[in-house]
């Protein structure tokens, strides 16, 4: 694509917020699995640990248990739909399910299993959140989702990206690539358990740049061949693509082995890889930089003074930023994330976000 058409497209996924509206008929409901990327605050509720201030500050004005300066990309989405935030599934003190849950918890993986929280304890959450809520429903309860609405929600999954980076602190590369395929048949598994209890409807995010995160510029050992013509570490990245590649395929053979169901596999590698290595065009500064930490250019990253942590420092204009933390992406970014995600543009099938909740 040219600069020119480049720009276009830039305006335009800067607009869609504006005018991509929900068409929903009937109640959307969304149950969401993954990590920090998409956790609402489950792993502050469930740890008893705050992430304080600045996090929060652009939107909330205040912390709101997610490592972002505002909203995420599960938010936006949310919004799209018309919908409330999804509740963390650990909140206990004034929980709203009515529009459907959130088990993903900051640090989650796919592997190991059974250790929380990994995706398939996440899974088996939601199988005992389903027959609890029955179970009240069938006393009377009101307000809580239904056994049709388990069946036509959007179940959303976003994970992997933990599993890379923690293999990397302790295999090579080639290592790494060898247990990629472990880490897709758990979520394999997932959506099999899922649709077995009724689930229909996937939303699937591949993994990001990884070697484009200031942590791993930062920590990373590396020589210059290693970085590619944006300054993000090969290596990490390629192995985030193979990832990705296996994770397509597994969608598609899904779609061909289950009956009744759409599996929509988002790529959300190119979304955030576009950003960075085109962030003048959006109006971004220092896409490798984090607004939020401790020493200065070129990454603004130090392992033992993160964000919120005794002596970080913390930008001025967060909108100007990728990077919220060196791991985490800004407000800013997530938007743009979102508008490319519901422009359908980078989904397989081309699918709009909302197709769950306008079917009858």
């Amino acid at each position: 694509m040219g600069e020119k058409g480049r720009g276009f497209l830039v305006i335009l996924c800067l607009c869609l917020p504006l005018f991509v509206h929900s068409q929903c008929n009937r109640k959307p409901v969304v149950f969401n699995f993954g990590d920090s990327n998409s956790d609402t605050g489950g792993y502050s509720i469930g740890l008893g640990l705050n992430f304080g201030p600045p996090n929060g500050r652009t939107f909330f004005h205040q912390p709101s248990g997610r490592l972002c300066d505002g909203r995420l990309i599960i938010d936006f989405l949310c919004e799209n739909l018309h919908a409330g935030y999804l509740t963390p599934y650990l909140e206990s003190l004034g929980p709203n399910f009515t529009n459907g849950a959130n088990f993903a918890i900051s640090g989650s993986s796919t592997l190991p299993r059974y250790k929380p929280f990994s995706l398939s304890v996440q899974v088996l959450q939601l199988l005992q959140f389903r027959a609890r809520s029955l179970e009240l429903i069938s006393k009377g309860y009101k307000d809580l989702v239904t056994d049709e609405e388990f069946n036509n929600a959007l179940y959303t999954i976003d994970i992997g990206q933990n599993d890379l980076a923690g293999s990397f602190t302790y295999l090579s590369y080639t290592q790494v690539i060898e247990k990629i395929p472990s880490m897709i048949t758990e979520i394999k598994n997932a959506i099999w358990t899922i649709y077995k209890h009724g689930g229909q409807n996937f939303w699937v995010h591949n993994t990001g740049p990884l070697g484009c995160l200031p942590q791993k510029l930062a920590t990373t050992t590396k020589n210059a061949s290693d970085f590619d013509q944006y300054g993000c570490l090969q290596p990490l990245n390629n192995a985030a693509k193979e990832f990705n590649e296996q994770l397509r395929t597994l969608c598609e053979e899904l779609r061909s082995e289950m009956k009744n169901v759409t599996i929509v596999y988002a790529d959300i590698y190119s979304i955030k890889y576009d950003l960075i290595a085109h962030a003048t065009n959006y109006g971004f500064e220092n896409p490798l930089m984090a607004c939020c930490g401790y020493g200065g250019l070129p990454y603004n990253y130090n392992p033992n003074t993160t964000c919120g942590q005794t002596g970080f420092n913390v930008c001025n204009e967060e909108a100007k930023y990728i990077s919220w933390d060196g791991v985490h992406y800004t407000e800013a970014a997530n938007s743009i994330f979102a508008s490319k995600i519901l422009s359908t543009y980078y989904s397989t099938p081309q699918t709009s976000f909302n197709y769950f909740c306008r079917t009858s």
